[in-house]
């Protein structure tokens, strides 16, 4: 995979305000405002950064927590997973491998009926989806 590397200018020129705030500064969007929350379209979730592939809609589900949630990435080197003890916790943060801009956190035992026992709470803003034909 080709990595993509920008100055912070040319992310900036290239993303809005909050894309930018997301993506390249790990903020988070509020919950149940994302676009893809409850979207139950099919096709492939890309990042909005940098186009790379990251998710399918056959992994996602409905977790009620407020953001899209997947069981699993569409490929295992699609996305990097980093230790993140941001807001007094410990969690595992998910980045695209090839921009390495924010998507959201990785949390695994919730008990969720589903095949890898993680929820991937994934950022609306960090993804676009490409409907199926």
């Amino acid at each position: 995979m080709e990595k993509v590397t920008r100055t912070d200018a040319q992310w900036r020129e290239l993303l809005s305000p909050e894309e930018y705030r997301v993506l390249r500064q790990a903020g988070t969007e509020a919950p149940f405002a994302g676009e893809y929350t409850d979207t139950k379209t099919v096709g492939v979730y890309r990042c909005r950064a940098c186009g790379a592939e990251l998710f399918r809609s056959a992994a996602k589900f409905e977790s009620h927590c407020g953001w899209p949630s997947f069981y699993e990435p569409s490929d295992g080197d699609a996305v990097t997973l980093l230790e993140d003890r941001s807001h007094g916790m410990v969690r595992v943060e998910a980045r695209c491998a090839r921009c390495d801009s924010h998507l959201g956190h990785v949390f695994t035992g919730e008990g969720y009926d589903t095949p890898t026992d993680e929820r991937w709470c994934i950022n609306s803003v960090s993804l676009t989806l490409e409907p199926a034909q």
